[in-house]
């Protein structure tokens, strides 16, 4: 095999392929990435048997056949080549040498037939939408997905389709995360688990540009994503989302229109009194015109007013002040309403129509 690229593009299509490379795996065939060089096409491709990622790369091609690098040693040797045209050949012991410039460096490979392949995801109807949207979309619920969460169903995000509607819902079991979308099209309607360390990765590969579209492909088993050069294919999470709809309530006794940033900032300002280990609620308390948000904790203490609109009671309630901040985070809106039940009860913050919704429990004051 022997290949020619720009050190540029050979950085990028690593990069994005390392993404499918395992931290922790019994198998050294998948800590690997695989280069395959046909007569009109250079591949690379990684796996984890969960996540697998391939992408083409541009460039001349001399000699076809293919082989696996591991995937930390290829990505830290191209990332430090001088800029210029790669060389990369190898030879029967699947040794693979990188020149580029006066840089000559050798990598022990392995044969690339040992790789995993990605599955074969059926392509039947293909659902479109715009990479910014796709983007923004994983931005503003990626968040509040239980990462660590014992509850395998909590490390992934619903993803329900129906009709022209797009609608994703992430919760780690003190929030809930929902944001809808309006697609071009009219599809079938489906509903998907996908895992949010997929999700996650994807959002990191995506240009977000907006004239550039993601085609997406769903089976009982696997999704699948196509957009530029690059495939992903995933394995969807096996069992029922919870049902969020039960978990929202549209009552509520205390509603505020705040401006977005003005409550961001004194928030942000709250969090310097309570860092690690020393996690102090902030105290929201709603009354007339005001919002007042007190801080105490051994490192010092904050409160601050804030101009709102008020309808309904007043109410004292607590919260977690990163979980609020990294809801107000990914809101574009100006200007915000607040829904408060009672002081035992979640907020929702949410718009008219309700394109999102995010919902926080509130911390216990007594």
């Amino acid at each position: 095999m022997k290949i020619i690229c720009s050190r540029s593009d050979l950085v990028a299509g690593v990069q994005i392929v390392s993404k499918a490379v395992p931290t922790n795996t019994t198998m050294s065939i998948l800590e690997c990435i695989l280069i395959e060089v046909n007569d009109d096409s250079i591949k690379f491709t990684a796996n984890d048997t969960e996540l697998g990622i391939e992408t083409y790369v541009e460039g001349q091609i001399l000699e076809t056949g293919k082989v696996a690098l591991e995937a930390k040693m290829f990505l830290d040797v191209v990332r430090k080549l001088p800029e210029g045209d790669v060389t990369i050949e190898t030879d029967d012991a699947y040794t693979a040498t990188i020149t580029c410039m006066k840089a000559k460096m050798a990598i022990a490979g392995k044969s690339g037939d040992d790789f995993t392949n990605l599955p074969k995801v059926e392509k039947e109807e293909s659902i479109v939408i715009s990479q910014f949207t796709l983007k923004e979309l994983i931005r503003q619920t990626i968040f509040s997905v239980g990462f660590g969460s014992t509850n395998k169903i909590m490390t992934g995000l619903d993803i329900i389709i129906k009709n022209d509607q797009l609608k994703i819902t992430s919760l780690d079991g003190h929030r809930i995360s929902v944001r809808k979308v309006q697609l071009k099209d009219i599809y079938s309607e489906k509903e998907v688990i996908i895992p949010g360390k997929t999700l996650n990765e994807i959002s990191k590969i995506l240009s977000g540009d907006t004239e550039s579209e993601v085609i997406i492909y769903i089976t009982n088993n696997h999704v699948l994503f196509e957009f530029d050069n690059t495939t992903v294919v995933s394995r969807l999470i096996e069992g029922n989302y919870f049902n969020v709809d039960k978990m929202m309530s549209s009552e509520y006794e205390t509603k505020i229109t705040i401006n977005k940033k003005d409550l961001y900032d004194c928030i942000d300002r709250s969090m310097l009194f309570s860092k690690e280990g020393n996690k102090k609620p902030i105290v929201v308390t709603v009354s007339e015109d005001t919002l007042k948000l007190e801080v105490n904790s051994p490192l010092g203490s904050m409160d601050e007013d804030i101009e709102i609109s008020k309808q309904g009671k007043d109410i004292r309630i607590g919260f977690n002040p990163k979980f609020m901040l990294d809801a107000l985070k990914v809101i574009d809106e100006e200007s915000i309403d607040v829904y408060f039940v009672n002081p035992k009860a979640p907020c929702y913050i949410k718009d008219e129509n309700e394109k999102f919704i995010y919902m926080i429990l509130p911390v216990n004051l007594s």
